[in-house]
């Protein structure tokens, strides 16, 4: 049982904090206190609150709250949140909207597995959902999956991915945001030399390290810094006997949630302690822009051991997508072999996680690409979460993909024949 007190260590101590918090809102809300006109009540209580949230919501996977959605029609349609193919460790799910035409556009939003849940990409399923039939991949917490279902590493996942894939169709177009890009470019590789029928028609590429020497960052070159066994011996930890999967070995997202906040941590600070003070004032309220980000920014969930220390070892040590080298279930992966399914690759200027550089790489491997089927765009100003979140997102980038979509929506057989070098109509928003 190495490392389970550990991690039942850990979650003893955000359990503690969030009964700290609710024991002083308690506390400094007795009806008897406020006979005394004294301010210290009222910072107290507005401290409970804040700390018992702010725990508390650590264990809780957030809820993508999108129960209606605004048609052309001018009426709030219902949204059903189905799943489509049921695994282990992710679903494919489908947002369907309740009495609305079926989209043309079909759009796989594959959401990274890199300690947060797939709602982080609530935003970007909204902004997609106005004009596409949207799916995304569902992982699901470690700690909840029992042992006796075996492994997960990142030739599992590539496999899932290629499942997803031909549930679907061929007629869909993919979009791989951060971590699972160099995964999805594999696993359409796959696909490609297994299945060719089943090729999804477009592949978007958003802020990936596909290859993470191209512009290293603090981030992307944390694996250089670090062995595998001090990875293991001070990342790895068992699961405790509170949750279904005891026993497995995993990557805890508490821990992972502690590296994310000492990376800023005057700012996190500020934020609440700002936080608090809006409480005392009665300034806050349940949605506001501290709660909105901080309810899904400090929601994590833990990895399998495999998948992460295999994300560490072989993308950014052995960088085995950028050298082409890549193996899945005993099969070498050929990125050349992508030869109809058109690629996009999107970068922030001012990423300083996947820096500007490592996401275009994968162009440059898709040697069996024609130039008219590839394009690329780096939003100036944009840092990482703003390629796939917010105005950068919503004004520059979103239009751009759907134009490289639309542009690519023909059956893979329009496009088998050689074509002149240039500009083509796959590559007219290349520029933008």
């Amino acid at each position: 049982m190495r490392y389970m007190a550990t991690y039942d260590l850990m979650d003893t101590i955000r359990n503690t904090n969030q009964w700290m918090g609710a024991s002083a809102l308690a506390m400094a809300s007795y009806p008897v206190f406020s006979m005394v006109p004294n301010p210290m009540f009222q910072w107290m209580a507005a401290w409970g609150e804040v700390t018992e949230r702010t725990f508390q919501r650590m264990v809780v996977k957030p809820d993508w709250g999108i129960r209606t959605f605004t048609c052309e029609d001018g009426k709030d349609h219902l949204v059903n949140v189905e799943t489509v193919v049921e695994r282990p460790f992710g679903d494919l799910i489908h947002f369907n909207v309740a009495g609305r035409e079926t989209q043309a556009r079909k759009v796989l939003l594959v959401a990274p597995m890199s300690g947060h849940y797939a709602t982080l990409l609530r935003s970007t399923v909204k902004s997609l959902m106005v004009n596409c039939e949207v799916y995304v991949t569902d992982w699901h917490n470690a700690r909840d999956i029992p042992v006796s279902e075996g492994k997960f590493d990142i030739e599992d996942y590539t496999l899932y991915l290629v499942d997803f894939m031909k549930a679907l169709g061929p007629d869909i177009h993919l979009i791989a945001v951060c971590q699972p890009a160099p995964l999805t470019l594999a696993a359409t590789a796959y696909l490609a030399e297994e299945d060719p029928a089943a090729q999804p028609r477009s592949l978007t590429l958003i802020g990936g390290p596909i290859d993470p020497d191209a512009n290293a960052t603090e981030v992307t070159d944390f694996g250089n810094r670090v062995t595998m066994g001090q990875l293991e011996e001070t990342m790895i930890q068992r699961v405790g006997y509170k949750y279904p999967g005891v026993g497995r070995m995993v990557y805890p997202g508490l821990l992972q949630l502690a590296s994310f906040m000492s990376m800023n941590g005057d700012r996190h600070s500020k934020a609440f302690q700002d936080q608090i003070m809006r409480v005392t004032r009665g300034e806050a309220s349940d949605h506001d822009a501290h709660n909105r980000f901080y309810d899904e920014y400090l929601a994590v969930m833990d990895m399998t051991a495999e998948f992460y220390l295999s994300t560490v070892e072989r993308i950014f040590k052995n960088c085995e997508i950028a050298k082409n080298e890549f193996v899945v279930d005993g099969r070498k992966v050929d990125l050349g072999k992508i030869t109809t399914v058109a690629v996009k690759t999107v970068e922030g200027a001012k990423d300083d996680i996947t820096a500007p550089g490592q996401c275009i790489a994968a162009l440059d491997l898709c040697t069996g690409l024609p130039d008219s089927k590839k394009a690329s765009h780096v939003e100036p100003d944009a840092g990482h979460y703003g390629i796939f979140a917010g105005k950068s997102w919503r004004n520059n980038i979103r239009p751009l993909v759907l134009d490289f979509i639309d542009a690519n929506s023909d059956a893979p057989k329009a496009a088998a024949a050689p074509k002149p070098k240039g500009k083509g109509a796959a590559n007219k928003n290349a520029a933008a």
